[in-house]
């Protein structure tokens, strides 16, 4: 059982009654038809699925006929059959995004309400996701198979895929909101919405820290129009001459206040945790379209 202690711990540690009945609306209840498999037991199949980075849902599906730790963690009974593949597609889409950041929604509420996330400090940060999906050879500039999908940067080279634009809270490493749009899309473009989101969360925010990808005066106004302090480095060719906060290229800070200095290395070191964490429940090996 110890290679599963880490799903086990995880997901015991969920209060998951309001989450069943939020992931129970889309299918039928009562009368005619053949009953439901149980919702709450396909969500935490897919959860073991990122959580021990299972790459599909088939691989999965033949783990939980084999593996009794697994078929106990998702609620499967000794003679009955695993989840299919079909039903966590079903799944997926009869329960939809706006169910799922409903979800996310209430849990963050929780964590505001028992004082985890204090939200003074909140830092913003963009990661790559691969799409699953060969370039289209008439235009090689987006997918295949996933039209959406766009060459955009990742690290030091170039790929197909998504950007994740996350906020974190600096204080508790705890992710609040997310946006995803196509890779070759910039940051400061999604800003605004991600704030957004953010004060749907928290409130009274002191200090929103970002890297220079996203220096603009449209962000700094949007961050000032929250009452928020913007600790965001700026470009080598903005503000030339002036005492503001920078950053090098070896990540060196200069410039600005003493707290600026000191926000901004909290704020990015957070926000890289958060980022390496969703990478190791699975963010890697989505198989991810539109």
């Amino acid at each position: 059982m110890e290679k599963h202690e880490d799903v086990v711990s995880i997901i015991s540690k969920l209060n998951l009654d309001n989450i069943e009945e939020t992931i129970s609306e889309p299918y039928h209840q009562s009368g005619p038809g053949r009953p439901p498999r149980k919702p709450l037991g396909i969500l935490k199949a897919l959860m073991v699925k990122q959580l021990r980075n299972i790459p599909s849902d088939r691989e999965l599906y033949r783990r939980l006929w084999n593996d009794e730790s697994l078929r106990t963690i998702c609620d499967i009974e000794p003679l009955e059959k695993p989840y299919h593949p079909s039903q966590m597609t079903r799944f997926r889409d009869r329960v939809g995004p706006e169910r799922l950041e409903g979800i996310m929604n209430s849990l963050l509420e929780e964590l505001v309400v028992s004082g985890v996330i204090k939200g003074d400090s909140v830092a913003l940060d963009a990661t790559f996701i691969k799409a699953w999906s060969k370039r289209d050879p008439a235009d090689d500039s987006h997918g295949f198979s996933d039209p959406e999908s766009r060459v955009g940067r990742d690290g030091k080279t170039y790929d197909l895929g998504y950007k994740a634009h996350v906020a974190v809270d600096s204080g508790s490493d705890m992710p609040l909101a997310l946006v995803v749009a196509s890779a070759n899309e910039n940051e400061k473009k999604h800003a605004p919405e991600l704030l957004d989101k953010v004060c749907k969360a928290v409130e009274d925010i002191k200090a929103v820290v970002a890297d220079s990808q996203y220096s603009s005066r449209k962000v700094r106004d949007c961050i000032m129009g929250l009452g928020a302090v913007p600790v965001v480095p700026y470009m080598s060719n903005q503000s030339k001459g002036e005492p503001v906060l920078r950053v090098d290229r070896l990540f060196r800070t200069s410039g600005g206040s003493t707290e600026e200095r000191r926000l901004y290395g909290l704020g990015m070191a957070s926000v890289e945790r958060v980022n390496s964490r969703l990478e190791l429940v699975g963010l890697d090996c989505l198989r991810l379209k539109g």
